[in-house]
């Protein structure tokens, strides 16, 4: 069955893990699955109700870093390139001086997915202001930050499956 699905965003979990997921699938019961775990859907909709989002956030566990200047929803942002969210420094000369500013945006995608998943990704987001590259200590602040990071990254992925077999996700 692993020649017929692939499963793509599933790429590099072990093989005994995959084949769970592909069961589900050919049982049609990961749709169930997904919205049985995760039912609540979020009201953040436009972009300033993700500011608002983003900033509560970053006031509970990173006060002291570096202001955002714009936090967006991002229909640009393609799963092709993996990614689901960016951060980037945006550097602009102002005068005689060079003014660096943060931006987060985030996929489009999640204006419809479930709270714990907007949550999720805007914890990694936010947790590049302090860690530039994916390594332990990154992954230790998403932990911090969201203590079921790691389940919700995994779930995430379960549902980025489920949109494309729905044929909802262009990826």
């Amino acid at each position: 069955m692993s020649d017929v699905l692939p499963l793509k965003y599933l790429a590099g979990y072990p093989e005994t893990l995959l084949e769970q997921v592909r069961t589900l699938i050919s049982q049609d019961k990961l749709a169930a699955m997904l919205a049985r775990r995760y039912p609540e859907a979020h009201a953040v909709r436009t972009d300033r109700a993700l500011w608002d989002y983003v900033q509560a956030l970053k006031a509970q566990h990173l006060r002291s870093s570096e202001p955002l200047a714009k936090v967006q929803y991002d229909p640009q942002i393609r799963l092709l390139q993996h990614a689901l969210g960016t951060h980037r420094m945006v550097s602009r000369v102002q005068g005689g001086r060079l003014k660096a500013k943060r931006e987060i945006r985030i996929a489009s995608l999640f204006r419809d997915a479930p709270a714990a998943f907007l949550r999720m990704i805007a914890v990694h987001e936010l947790a590049h202001l302090r860690h530039q590259e994916h390594d332990k200590a990154f992954y230790q602040l998403c932990a911090y930050m969201e203590p079921e990071y790691h389940q919700l990254e995994f779930d995430l992925r379960l549902y980025l499956t489920q949109l494309e077999l729905e044929g909802r996700l262009a990826g």
